[in-house]
């Protein structure tokens, strides 16, 4: 069991949640949910003490000392803030109120992250849209570059140009 969480754990976003209260249902839709395309994570329900063991075993030591108690629901994906949406958006639902679905804590990139930080990934647009912003800061100087330079050689050829023109008109006259 320890050894199946911590492939979970390995090089993914975790996030826990407590459940308490929850309808079975109700979780049932939220695990579907988690392994849609949209998230493509895994949601289970585990123990404490499993959870810090499996840290132990991948050298998360943040997670390992972390303080958790009651029950445990570990949703664990490839991208912490779908993930983190996910469940804040399960816990606006007013059947599953926020007395019963609580972020706890979220461990990222080996950063551990209290609840407060964890919801603040949430505001955050989808890894792809970032990686597609960076990738446009990254490309506009090069293309202004690009541009100059081609408006360069464009003068430089419109000045050879006119002055091909010029001599061609003083060989005819």
């Amino acid at each position: 069991m320890v050894e199946e969480l911590a492939g979970l754990m390995k090089d993914r976003a975790v996030v826990l949640m407590s459940y308490q209260g929850l309808k079975a249902n109700a979780f049932n839709a939220f695990r579907a949910k988690v392994a849609g395309e949209q998230v493509n994570g895994k949601c289970q329900v585990v123990q404490n003490t499993l959870v810090k063991k499996a840290a132990v075993e991948l050298g998360y030591n943040d997670l390992a000392g972390a303080d958790l108690n009651g029950d445990t629901a570990m949703v664990s994906g490839p991208d912490a803030v779908s993930l983190v949406k996910a469940v804040k958006e399960f816990a606006a639902d007013k059947e599953n109120s926020k007395e019963h679905v609580k972020i706890k804590l979220a461990f990222v990139e080996g950063q551990l992250l209290n609840a407060a930080d964890a919801l603040a990934l949430a505001n955050l647009p989808p890894k792809e849209v970032v990686l597609a912003q960076l990738l446009g800061l990254i490309q506009a100087p090069a293309s202004g570059i690009a541009r100059a330079l081609n408006a360069k050689v464009a003068s430089v050829l419109y000045l050879l140009d006119a002055y091909r023109s010029k001599l061609e008109k003083e060989q005819t006259a």
